[in-house]
């Protein structure tokens, strides 16, 4: 099992590395984001897919079956304390920092782990508010996964595509008002497994999602 260290400096040049598109909105692509082994861990976690409800596309549709890297889950799992504690270190906040042009002193973060299950679809939204970075890692290596990138687009009614979707690689985003997003109802052959990673403010309501609840981030290195 990868250390906190070794994850966070994977990401670390994987973020250095990354590509910077801007249309229709900046945004970053990364590869290796977290490293294979890591990745072949979370999908190992022994957690069931959840029954969700895909009547409203809208995650929050089924917030009580919503899976995170809490407090008891960073204790019941290494792999998620292990990509907690990288995700928490000032070294690795600083350098998104710099990369994204973002500030996040002060934030929380919050690391949701979803099972999209066939007929899963989101409408076209923006993360606006409370939460001040959005990154999306996806993990799954099924062989219909290549068509289940994020849907991205210019405006609320403009597809513009998808991102790539590959085990490991990641969609990064500083959500704004113009920073549309959500999922293109698809077929689907198989569970869509991938990492949601946010810094929020201490509005943050759900106290019970933050990894670290009472650990706000604090002075970048």
């Amino acid at each position: 099992m990868p250390s906190a260290e070794k994850i966070k400096s994977t990401f670390i040049k994987s973020l250095k590395t990354g590509d910077n598109p801007t249309d229709p909105y900046s945004h970053w692509m990364l590869s290796d984001a977290l490293g294979a082994e890591v990745v072949d861990e979370v999908l190992d976690l022994p957690i069931a897919v959840p029954r969700m409800d895909y009547s409203v596309g809208k995650r929050e549709n089924n917030n009580e079956k919503r899976g995170y890297f809490d407090v008891e889950r960073r204790e019941q799992f290494p792999v998620c304390g292990a990509i907690a504690d990288a995700f928490q270190s000032p070294e690795l906040v600083s350098e998104i920092e710099k990369v994204c042009g973002v500030d996040l002193q002060g934030t929380n973060l919050r690391i949701e782990y979803t099972l999209d299950s066939p007929g899963f679809w989101l409408e076209p939204h923006t993360d606006i508010g409370v939460k001040k970075f959005t990154m999306l890692i996806y993990l799954s290596h099924d062989e219909d996964a290549v068509n289940w990138g994020t849907s991205i687009y210019d405006g609320p009614d403009t597809l513009i595509g998808s991102s790539p979707y590959k085990s490991d690689h990641a969609l990064i985003f500083v959500p704004s008002p113009d920073t549309w997003h959500g999922y293109e109802k698809r077929p689907m052959a198989g569970i869509r497994k991938n990492l949601i990673v946010n810094y929020v403010t201490d509005e943050w309501r759900a106290r019970h999602e933050l990894c670290f609840p009472d650990d706000p981030i604090g002075k970048a290195a």
